[in-house]
This record gives structure tokens, sequence and C-alpha cells, in this order.
């Protein structure tokens, strides 16, 4: 606990929730404020974490878009509250990172979704063309409490560290009027969130690689490669005995097993879509860059053409390089998507009709 609660730690923590910055919370404290007084404001924690009496504020909740009209609840914490779980993350993962299976990819030092996709595209041009494509229903809401504590009570031993973990899931939740407490799952994300959830995980990552099966694992998806269908039914069943067993569910809609090799359904994968021995990008995936577009060419935002343009110009090239591994024809839509936009925005700042 003195690692955590020690200056150095504290002020690398802040470092990186001030690079994210995000809204205030129902203490009011913003970003901004915290930085004013940031020497004070980190004493102070680093005190009340000393001594065993601080505790973390109610986290704001808010819903966030998912498509299709549809949203998801994000948890919003005040400062502080980002600063000490970053602060615990740091301490946290070194312990876990080294027994990692090298076959997860999500969230991790030095790890990231090209790699990921590389390790599957290396796999599907070796011959292990029959997928399972696979997606944790409600990961982070359904995981067991009890299970994930006792998961970290095996590498950890202060007794310190566990308590404040456990009261960072423990936090207060806010929606307006109502407050509550969830009693399973870790909250949406929030920075641990997502290392709790591999360490609670971790153990059928290591169970799958044990077995000689080929699976790439990005946060709640992932795909087990396979070069019979056979051999990827029998993988199928082996995960979701062990999600029953460990208090998790594969999604009903979003698990099949498919070639990616022959026509059909295919699969989907970070973005992108396996199908027909083709690499395209996903549905999904081309109208959120499109939306990004929109956003961004709003014909009453009041920039100029030129702003706008260098503006979308990162958004344009942020996802060519994240998606130049599919077929050109695929990002096609986009150039002319972008062409009707920009001329609306003029002939609105010029007073011309169309």
């Amino acid at each position: 606990m003195d690692k955590v609660w020690s200056l150095r730690t504290l002020e690398t923590a802040w470092k990186n929730v001030a690079k994210h910055r995000g809204a205030a919370n129902v203490d009011r404290m913003s970003i901004e404020r915290f930085k004013a007084q940031e020497e004070q404001y980190l004493a102070e924690l680093s005190e009340a974490l000393r001594e065993g009496s601080y505790e973390p504020e109610a986290v704001r909740r808010v819903p966030i878009p998912k498509g299709k009209g549809a949203t998801r609840p994000l948890g919003i914490p005040t400062v502080k509250a980002r600063i000490v779980p970053m602060a615990l993350k740091r301490v946290l993962e070194p312990i876990f990172e080294k027994e990692f299976e090298p076959i997860s990819y999500g969230f991790r030092p030095e790890r990231g979704c090209k790699d990921a996709l590389q390790e599957a595209d290396g796999r599907l041009k070796a011959g292990a063309a029959v997928v399972v494509d696979a997606d944790i229903a409600s990961d982070c809401d359904a995981i067991p409490r009890p299970g994930l504590m006792e998961r970290l009570k095996e590498r950890v031993s202060d007794g310190a560290v566990l308590k404040r973990a456990e009261a960072f899931l423990g936090q207060e939740v806010r929606d307006g009027l109502k407050r509550w407490t969830a009693t399973t799952g870790t909250p949406q994300g929030a920075v641990l969130s997502p290392l709790l959830a591999s360490i609670y995980r971790h153990p059928l990552d290591r169970e799958m690689t044990e077995a000689g099966y080929k699976r790439v694992h990005y946060a709640d998806d992932f795909v087990v490669l396979c070069r019979t269908r056979d051999e990827a039914e029998s993988a199928l069943a082996r995960i979701r005995s062990w999600m029953n067993d460990h208090g998790l569910m594969l999604h009903p809609e979003k698990t099949q097993v498919g070639n990616c090799l022959e026509a059909g359904p295919g699969f989907e994968c970070l973005g992108y879509r396996f199908e027909g021995g083709r690499r395209l990008v996903r549905h999904k995936s081309l109208k959120a860059l499109k939306d990004k577009i929109r956003q961004k060419t709003q014909r009453t935002c009041g920039k100029s053409v030129e702003r706008i343009i260098a503006d979308f110009n990162l958004t344009l090239r942020g996802g060519f390089e994240y998606f130049k591994q599919a077929r050109r024809t695929t990002l096609q839509p986009i150039d002319g998507f972008v062409r009707r936009r920009l001329p609306a925005v003029l002939r609105k700042q010029q007073k011309r009709p169309g």
C-alpha cells in the first residue's frame, strides 16, 4: 500500500487522468480546478490513503450512445476517484501482467488492436479458417466479486490494497435522484476495470492455451481459430462450460461458428469483417466513421471550410491508417460521403441554393 499512496505514484496517476480530461462529477471538481492546487490535493489524498480514511466518492452515471438509438451506462468518478484506481493499477498491473497469456491483447502495455489483428490474420493464413466468434454478455457487469477478490488474494497479500480494491468495486452510483451500490461486476468505463476483468478471465485463457486452442482475445471479444468444425464446436463447448461455472455467459446472438474462407457469415474482429477470404471493414465501423465526419461537417458549426477540412482530415487519416489492410473498395463510400458534405457546408455559408 505504501506504493499506492506514494506521492510519486499519485503524481504519475494524476498526469494520466489530466491527459484524458473528462467531465466533473457530483463534487463539481473539474480537471482545471484540481490542477490549480494539485500539490495540495495530492498531498491530502496521499495522507488519507496512508491513514486509511479515504473513501471514494459516488460515481455519476450518464447514458452514452451505443447505436440504433440504444445507450449504455458510463460512470463518471470524481477526479480523486480516478487518481486512486490509476495508482492501484500501476501497482497491481506488473504483478499480474507477467502471468497473462500471449493471446490476450486488450488494455495491456505494449499491445493493441493491430497486434491482435495481425495474430488472427497469421493464423488464418496458416489454415485455421473455422472460427469461433464469441462475445461475453455484460462482461464487466456480470463478474462475481467474491471470485474476483479470490483471484486478487492469490497474488496480493497486503490487506490495505485488497480493501482499497474492494472499496473501488463498491462505489455508490448516482443517476439523477437515484442512488445505489452495485453488488456484482466492475464499474463501467473505470480505468481499473479492464485489468480486474483480465485477472478474472485469466484461468480461461490459460486453460485454452494448455488445451492447444489458437485463441485471440481482446477485452470481452475473442475468436478461436480452428482447422475443422468439430474442433471449433469442441472449443465453444469448453468455453461455454467455463463461463457457466464462473458466473459469466456468452452473448447468444454474437457467438457463432463459421468458415471465413467460404461464402457465409464469416466473423468480425476489432472493426474488420473476415468473410469469403476477404478482409472488409464492418458496416458498424463505417457508420461510426461517417458519424464522426458528419459531426465535424455540420453546416451550422460556424468554422471556415479550411478549418473543417484540417479537423476531419485527422479523423480520415486515423481511419485509413487503421483500416488500410481492408479491401480498398470498402472505403470508397467514405470518399463520396466527404465530397457531398463539404459543398453543403459551402452552400450554407455563402447562402446559395443547391
